[in-house]
């Protein structure tokens, strides 16, 4: 049975008991213990089930890579599935519940699948869910639903709270191990700055556990003082309990450090979600021991020989009395050796290898550890434990020679350097056939955009797996000597990949590569004799690698499996495609504070809380408030709107324009960058003048348009629509990062930075005047000019622009000084009758002079020629976004709807959205159309209803009647004409 030792425990503080539950029943473990250590020191052996199957699964890592132990972690609001006991830190009242069983872990009649497994080899589903067609629907589908997933998803709101943070460095080292570590002081030495990342609570990876001598020094007595001497340095910080999981471009890395989980409700953020941006990163990141693929590999009490190495050192647990060992290697004779310095029983050391020889399996026999070479082991005996093994030749069939009782088995089939953060932005691999395994290949790294090499990796992570070598074979316990090894010893893995090497179908069929999936070395093998010979498809036909574990111990076992039935060399095969993250990440922390009230954070102007005392009724643009109206008592909304156009275009009127997107664009190739990014032409624009502007997206359509102001020789700012400055902003970066990067250019969203105000009507300038401070005269303020000053005692940007065709001012103030300026233009304006105009008196007024709207008369498939802006597209630019995408046959077509205005015979409002109806009917029977309506309104102006749209050949048709639908299922009659409702000339905008 799997015990607590009655001493030894590097990491566990026996005067600290700890208190938890697995399925309700109450066990007991130490401060330091993980999860899987605290239920094998309490001979929990079974802790789950596997997905397909159903068979019964115990612990088999001691790291992120264990596929088996996942439970149900904590309950209610703090229920969360599929967490891995062997990366959990035990902590007082901790609940667990075991996964994908029913009625009990113990006894579940899901194993019945296992019984039937003949009938479900890979790929089943495939060939089994398509017929009868009417099955999917009705049996097939809620089948698979009800048998999808392992753990219970959670049904109340998560209570814990969780934040993200930004940081910078020279170098970022992910892995704390001694190679980490070392890269860490090199670097530190040069003056960088360094950040070291480390998923464990301690520092030294494997290191500690294997003891040994590191730069002369006891591993430990070298890791103290290492660590000591850079905790103590102010260009190095170190965060344990923080995994690295994704590495994208130009040195951008995401880490989520647990900051409570060992802790919970102790009023921190449980985890944090780091992005950093690092010069250079170093992956330190080790190796992944591989199993062994045997009959009855996945019996609960089999082990990785490292995990079995990791229990007995690190937490003082034994998994048996007895334990078998089978390795191709040296380093599982570490696990021989500390088991046996612990007092426990090593049968025997099967050794695939013909030959044993050198320090560890010498020191071995010297312990009186049996050590068999060319031998395998047949099958595994034990249901829900392992009860013993049954030993055969590896070069042979499986022929049983000798049977040896036991509780444990320890496996080693070699390590995989992890290569993951490696391989995230396009680092290449290369086959080692020393150590039979991927390698980064130095020649062919990440790189930066400067050609550099944005990740290198450093010790077991490149490969170099020597350092095993020459950790210690023993201790003062077992009176063994110190390794004979030197670093520069190379470490020789050889392929082993099934046992025995000749095994046929029936141990083949009993043998694991994927145990959480459930994927066996013969569907691996049939996957290539049904055709499957790419190791992406392999992958998608038996699931294999596509558990939470993302195939950390399955994918090398099963591509050189793959590769033997194929006939092909492993390289030859590939490997599947690394993906970030590297360990599942929770989604509490990558939304962070993003839920709730502020998942999207409601966005109100300086002037929100005036606009609320005015009655206002709010409306959404993008995620900002703004007044849509002001009705007053006894209003409706038509009738406020109608009020606040009449008098805008009467007196005066003021609206908060303070959403509108604002960037600034500077540095010395600004002017050719926006010159790209719209139709027009920019660059040549002069300092203190504005200019209208479009934007398309690559394909041509119209993405969104505004004035564009020039405000020193390399700098601009750019207004947007209110939904769109941060998609702009966006847009500009894309750009600017993936495909510009060498341009000097640098962008910045000041949208909220600033109020701004459109003074608007024919008493415009004498408020200005009123609130005194700078000459805003026609001569002094021409139309589409700006200029910086004084209004009132406040510090403004005055821009003379106009969206409503009346006499206009757009004045832009810090957002600190805007509800102050607001108080102000509305005192200042009582005598002049200004009053205050939401969105939808904006959006009639500018119908009535023609305006095009973004999101009105663009919906993603219009092109600026289709509104008659070609005015507005350069002739004479070579290139800018969208003009290669206009010049396709169907864009370029002369069939195209075109933008028109619409007048009703009877002067009533068009239905927003109608179609205009053509002669016939289509296929099924419906009218044929010819155009639709973009925006329509009762124009309080004219008194009659406008409306603009899209209409084929529309700018030829001009005094034509044409049709539209209407709610009520008639028609509507209105004369095709242009535009311009009112103002034709602009006469109003110019005075």
């Amino acid at each position: 049975m799997s015990t607590r030792l009655s001493k030894g425990g590097r990491l566990i503080d026996r005067s600290a008991a700890v208190e938890f539950t697995f399925n309700g029943k109450r066990l007991r473990g130490y401060h330091g213990d993980t999860l899987a250590a605290a239920l094998l020191a309490n001979d929990q052996m079974l802790v789950g089930r596997s997905f397909k199957y159903h068979r019964p699964r115990g612990i088999v890592a001691s790291g992120p890579e264990e596929p088996n132990a996942l439970v149900n972690l904590g309950s209610g609001a703090r229920l969360e599935p599929n967490q891995r006991t062997t990366t959990t830190e035990l902590f007082d009242g901790l609940e667990a519940t075991s996964q994908n069983h029913w009625p009990s872990l113990e006894f579940d009649v899901g194993v019945v699948n296992n019984y039937a497994a003949r009938f479900l080899p890979a790929g089943f589903y495939y060939k089994t869910f398509i017929h009868p067609r009417p099955f999917w629907k009705h049996v097939f589908e809620p089948i698979i639903r009800r048998s999808a997933g392992l753990g219970k998803a959670p049904t109340e709101s998560d209570v814990d709270r969780y934040e993200q943070a930004y940081a910078f460095c020279d170098v970022l080292v992910i892995g704390g191990g001694v190679a980490g570590l070392l890269a860490v002081k090199a670097a530190a030495d040069a003056g960088q700055r360094v950040i070291l990342l480390e998923q464990t609570p301690t520092l030294g990876g494997r290191t500690p556990v294997d003891e040994g001598e590191v730069q002369g020094k006891p591993v430990q007595v070298w890791l103290d003082a290492v660590e000591a001497d850079l905790r103590a340095r102010d260009n190095v910080t170190i965060r344990t309990r923080t995994c690295g999981f994704g590495v994208y471009d130009h040195g951008y890395v995401l880490a989520d450090e647990h900051l409570s989980d060992h802790t919970p409700g102790d009023g921190r953020p449980r985890q944090r979600l780091w992005r950093i941006r690092a010069g250079h990163i170093i992956a330190a990141t080790g190796a992944i021991e591989r199993p062994l693929s045997f009959a009855g590999n996945d019996v609960p009490g089999v082990m990785l020989a490292s995990a079995v190495r990791d229990y007995v050192t690190n937490y003082a647990v034994s998994p048996g009395d007895r334990t078998v060992v089978v390795t191709n290697n040296d380093s599982a004779y570490l696990t021989a050796l500390a088991l046996k310095a612990a007092g426990l029983d090593v049968p025997a050391i099967l050794d695939a290898r013909e030959t044993a020889t050198g320090a560890l399996p010498e020191a071995a026999r010297a312990a009186g550890i049996r050590v068999l070479t060319g031998r395998a082991i047949a099958s595994v005996k034990g249901g829900k434990r392992v009860t013993g093994v049954t030993i055969c030749a590896q070069a042979g069939e499986g022929a049983v020679l000798e049977t040896i009782s036991c509780e444990a088995v320890a496996m080693s089939g070699g390590w995989s350097p992890v290569v993951h953060l490696w391989s995230h932005c396009g680092g290449k691999l290369t086959w080692d056939d020393t150590i039979s395994a991927f390698v980064p290949d130095p020649a062919r790294p990440p790189v930066n955009h400067d050609g550099s090499a944005m990740v290198s990796c450093v010790g077991a992570a490149a490969g170099q797996l020597a350092l095993m070598s020459i950790a210690s074979v023993g201790n003062a316990k077992t009176k063994t000597a110190k390794s004979a090894a030197k670093p520069e010893d190379s470490v020789v893995i050889p392929p082993v990949w099934v046992m025995p090497q000749g095994a046929p179908i029936s141990l083949r069929s009993k043998m694991w590569l994927d145990y959480q999936n459930d994927v066996k070395v013969s569907d691996v093998q049939l996957a290539a004799r049904e055709g499957y010979q790419s190791v992406e498809h392999t992958k998608r036909y038996t699931t294999l690698g596509m558990a939470t574990d993302q195939g950390k111990l399955s994918n090398i076992n099963g591509l050189a499996v793959l590769a033997d039935a194929l006939g092909q060399e492993i390289p030859q095969v590939g490997t599947t495609t690394f993906r970030p993250p590297y360990t599942p990440v929770t989604l509490g922390t990558l939304a962070g504070e993003a839920r709730g009230d502020i998942f999207q954070p409601l966005r109100r102007t300086p002037m929100h809380e005036a606009h609320e005392r005015s009655g206002a009724y709010f409306e959404p643009v993008g995620l900002w408030r703004r007044p849509y109206c002001f009705p007053r008592a006894g209003e409706t909304h038509e009738q406020a709107v109608h009020r606040e156009v009449l008098n805008t275009r009467s007196n005066l009127g003021l609206l908060d324009a303070s959403t509108l997107g604002k960037i600034i664009v500077k540095g010395p190739d600004a002017g050719r960058f926006l010159d790209m990014l719209y139709t027009g032409v920019m660059s040549t624009l002069p300092v203190g003048k504005c200019r209208y502007g479009l934007m398309c997206n690559e394909q041509g359509f119209l993405s969104d348009d505004g004035v564009v102001a020039r405000i020193d020789e390399d700098t601009w700012l750019c207004h947007t629509t209110s939904g769109g400055a941060d998609r702009i902003h966006a847009w500009m970066e894309d750009w600017l990062q993936c495909e510009w990067w060498d341009w000097q250019v640098y962008t910045a969203n000041v949208t909220e930075q600033y109020a701004q105000v459109a003074v608007v009507g024919p008493n415009a300038r004498k408020l200005l005047q009123a609130l005194g401070g700078m000459d805003v005269s026609r001569e002094a303020l021409p139309f589409m000019q700006w200029k910086d000053g004084t209004l009132g005692g406040f510090p403004v940007r005055v821009y003379r622009i106009s969206f409503s065709g009346e006499l206009s001012y757009e004045i832009a103030i810090p957002a600190s000084h805007g509800a102050a300026f607001w108080a102000a233009c509305m005192a200042a304006g009582q005598s002049l009758g200004a009053m205050p105009y939401g969105t939808e008196a904006l959006h009639v007024m500018r119908a009535e002079k023609g305006f095009i709207m973004i999101g009105d008369e663009t919906d993603g498939t219009v092109i600026p020629q289709d509104l008659g802006l070609d005015w507005a597209i350069s002739k004479k630019k070579a290139d800018f976004l969208g003009k290669r995408g206009q010049e396709r046959s169907f864009l370029a077509s002369p069939d195209r709807w075109k933008l028109v205005g619409f007048e009703t015979l009877d002067g009533s409002v068009i239905p927003d959205g109608a179609y205009v109806i053509a002669d016939g009917v289509n296929a099924n029977g419906q009218r044929n159309t010819q155009g639709r309506v973009t925006s329509t309104y009762h124009s309080p102006t004219l008194n009659r209803g406008i409306a603009m749209g899209l209409l084929k050949h529309g700018p030829d048709r001009m005094g034509e009647v044409v049709e539209f639908n209407t709610v009520a299922g008639g028609t509507v009659k209105a004369r095709v004409r242009d535009t311009v409702f009112y103002d034709k000339d602009g006469e109003k905008q110019n005075v």
